[in-house]
């Protein structure tokens, strides 16, 4: 054998190489709508579930503009990995430090309260992953959010900015005292409990801005509230439904606590 066969030999098995590489990404391209399956199925749950807690929320359907959000912000990247195969399920998963990502549900709920639009600045209290922010930010113009866990506010800052997430705003910090030099917000998501509603969250609302938060006891009764702010003076409280979530910690607690 020459060496040009030898070498029309090694174009030939290059070749063949290079075809099955494509031929292998083809697949797993085809493979990629078993995850948009998943994600249709988790839609679906949020709708049941919608309609399950109709008589406590009164909220009939989730609006089309959130299930939309939904739809494009892929729950697989904001669980840890050995999440993953659960990531479209309809409930909350661990994602370390005591804290979890909430239920896709709850989610929906929440960001469908706020009623979002365009122009919208929103809070958020209580990064966790980043899951809720990014789908407030298919909504909203920017999206600000506090985590008291500095390594969860990193990973989340570095997650969705690698996402291509350029609207939402990552701190580390005390969410008691909320984000006063970014205020104030059009829409204001708590992802823990608190024993009363944070008065400084309340100055940082807008006239015609909402807040959501779940009010009540770590261990005990909560419940989701609807707060709006109707004027500079006055505000109307509203309860959606019983919840559960993490508790709401830092300083600002502690001091709640000791007064």
């Amino acid at each position: 054998m020459n060496l040009e066969t030898v070498g029309r030999g090694l174009y030939l098995i290059a070749t063949v190489f290079l075809w099955n590489l494509i031929l292998a990404t083809e697949i797993v391209a085809e493979n990629k709508p078993l995850e948009n399956e998943e994600l249709k199925n988790m839609l679906k749950a949020i709708e049941k579930t919608t309609r399950a807690t109709r008589f406590y929320t009164d909220v009939k359907t989730i609006s089309d503009d959130v299930m939309q959000a939904l739809a494009k912000v892929n729950r697989a990247k904001f669980v840890p990995e050995n999440a993953v195969e659960d990531a479209f399920e309809n409930h909350p998963l661990r994602i370390g430090y005591g804290q979890t990502i909430s239920q896709p549900f709850i989610v929906a709920l929440m960001t469908h309260l706020l009623e979002i639009e365009p122009d919208d600045r929103i809070l958020e209290i209580g990064t966790g992953s980043g899951y809720q922010a990014a789908v407030a930010a298919e909504l909203a113009s920017q999206v600000y959010t506090l985590e008291i866990i500095a390594e969860l506010a990193a990973s989340a800052d570095k997650r969705l900015k690698s996402i291509g997430y350029s609207n939402i705003f990552v701190k580390a910090g005390d969410g008691w005292y909320g984000w006063p030099e970014a205020a104030p917000f059009d829409g204001i998501l708590v992802t823990a409990v608190a024993p009363e509603i944070p008065p400084q969250l309340l100055t940082q609302l807008a006239v015609g801005g909402k807040l959501v938060i779940p009010v009540g006891h770590a261990r005990g009764n909560q419940e989701l509230v609807l707060i709006t702010r109707h004027s500079p003076d006055e505000i109307s409280s509203k309860d959606i439904l019983p919840v559960r979530f993490v508790p709401f910690t830092g300083e600002g607690i502690l001091t709640l606590r000791e007064r």
